[in-house]
């Protein structure tokens, strides 16, 4: 059997580099070509292979049965309608066609939102799949069970405080994520409820049903990787176990793992896992919840969630090239 060719937009980047790995590691996958603009002609070493990253116009599109398109928001969507046009599928990473943005795609349908646990028989076979964000598919993940339960008190709002290192950011260079500016410090960012995965989320939860209100709060780790979201929820009763809800909805699925302790970052990075955990709040008037999420924010969060789309949209095992 041979292997299926893919290819990478938008290699150069963490989440690209991320990929290229992955695709490396792959048994039946074969990495085509690997584009990166800006960096056209360098050559990078991905595992045990030196690549040399090629002009994004000179990508061979035609040779791929399926294209990963890691180009920045608002630059993506052109080429994801030039991945198509050729024949091949595609898995986007920006947020181009996520839920609650504008993006479009001519004769395309509707694009599945890759929040694989959750909508994997629209993502099988799919074109093109929107790749969710770092922060919501912890979050959204986290909160699922919850709202398909129907136990979130309707009106309230959900505080959710999320720490993401610093790969989280982006390859580009900036003065304020030098190693002596984010060594020894940890702060929030985006203050004010307006950080750009909001609306992704509040549109999903909206969709799914959540008659809830999302106040947001990023915070910036001294980490290369990695996010862990505390998430806070008033309930409509009291449980009794407060992990019941989380050991129902996500039995038998590979990647999500609940725990009976707080996750950290150590139980997750270089993982395709997510790690989730909740405890009863004490000393509330309404019975709260606090809920714990941790996933590598460039493996599930980006380039391994986007391999697992692709896995199903090729018709291969979900878990294939992945570690759970």
């Amino acid at each position: 059997m041979h292997n299926l060719s893919v290819g990478v937009l938008g290699a150069s980047g963490y989440a690209g580099r991320e990929l290229c790995q992955l695709i490396e590691g792959h048994p039946s996958l074969e990495l085509v070509f690997a584009a990166a603009h800006g960096q056209r002609g360098q050559s990078v070493r991905i595992g045990k292979k030196t690549l040399t990253f090629i002009a994004t116009e000179d990508a061979p599109l035609e040779k791929a049965e399926l294209v990963f398109s890691a180009l920045p928001h608002g630059s993506s969507l052109e080429w994801v309608e030039r991945a198509c046009s050729e024949g091949a599928r595609v898995v986007d990473l920006s947020s181009d066609l996520r839920p609650g943005n504008d993006g479009r795609l001519a004769n395309a349908g509707c694009v599945p939102y890759g929040l694989t646990e959750l909508y994997r028989d629209t993502i099988r076979g799919a074109q093109v799949v929107a790749n969710p964000g770092c922060y919501p598919t912890g979050i959204l993940l986290a909160l699922h069970p919850l709202i398909e339960k129907k136990l979130l008190e309707p009106g309230s709002t959900i505080s959710v405080t999320a720490a993401s290192g610093v790969t989280g950011a982006g390859f580009t260079p900036r003065p304020d994520l030098l190693f002596a500016e984010i060594s020894e410090d940890f702060r929030a960012y985006g203050v004010g409820n307006n950080h750009r995965h909001l609306l992704e989320m509040s549109t999903e939860l909206k969709s799914r049903g959540a008659a809830n209100d999302l106040v947001f709060t990023p915070h910036l780790l001294p980490v290369a990787r990695g996010i862990l979201a505390t998430i806070v929820v008033r309930l409509t009763l009291d449980l009794d176990d407060p992990l019941a809800p989380w050991r129902e909805a996500f039995e038998g699925e590979p990647f999500i793992h609940i725990s009976d302790t707080t996750p950290a970052l150590h139980d997750v990075v270089r993982t395709n896992s997510v790690r989730i955990s909740a405890a009863k709040a004490a000393n509330t008037k309404v019975p709260t919840l606090i809920v714990t999420s941790a996933i590598d924010n460039l493996t599930k969060g980006a380039a391994g969630q986007a391999l697992q789309n692709a896995n199903l949209m090729l018709g291969l095992d979900e878990q294939l090239g992945l570690i759970a």
